[in-house]
């Protein structure tokens, strides 16, 4: 097992305490999309994409780690177990028939906790969180959607 000494990408987030820029999350983002692309060519889908799951390795390179929940599916969708971390789940996850989307659903999530330092689906019960999700409604920070 290789050694990432860089740490977990959730402790950049939690140890510098402000949001990473643009072209920060671009460059990272690039470079899992890649990592997620070649999983997903060998029909791997990890499920529990998340930034505890993403850690640096030498030279400061990016690597999802912990396949614990991963699974080979060869079907385009298919009925699994829901697996993966609430706030992380795609909506289809919760319906039990998914595919390889879900990692992607995942990553934009990563995406939007990178930029705002909040998460887009936010509750105080796993029911409240899955209620969201579901439903597709996150607000913006005012500084993001005016940039937008």
């Amino acid at each position: 097992m290789e050694l990432c000494t860089g740490g977990e990408l959730f402790q950049k987030i939690t140890d510098e305490n402000k949001p990473m820029t643009e072209k920060e999350v671009s460059n990272l983002m690039s470079k899992l999309l890649r990592a997620l692309q070649h999983c997903h060519s060998q029909d791997i889908i990890h499920r529990d994409i998340k930034p505890e799951n993403i850690m640096f390795g030498e030279d400061n390179e990016i690597k999802f780690i912990d396949f614990g929940f991963a699974i080979t599916q060869h079907k385009k969708k298919s009925t699994m177990d829901i697996a993966g971390t609430p706030y992380y789940i795609a909506p289809e996850v919760l319906t039990a028939n998914y595919g390889k989307e879900c990692d992607i659903w995942s990553l934009g999530v990563c995406v939007f906790q990178l930029l705002t330092g909040k998460m887009p689906f936010d509750g105080d019960s796993q029911n409240e969180v899955f209620g969201k999700i579901k439903e597709g409604k996150f607000k913006m920070p005012r500084y993001l959607s005016a940039a937008c």
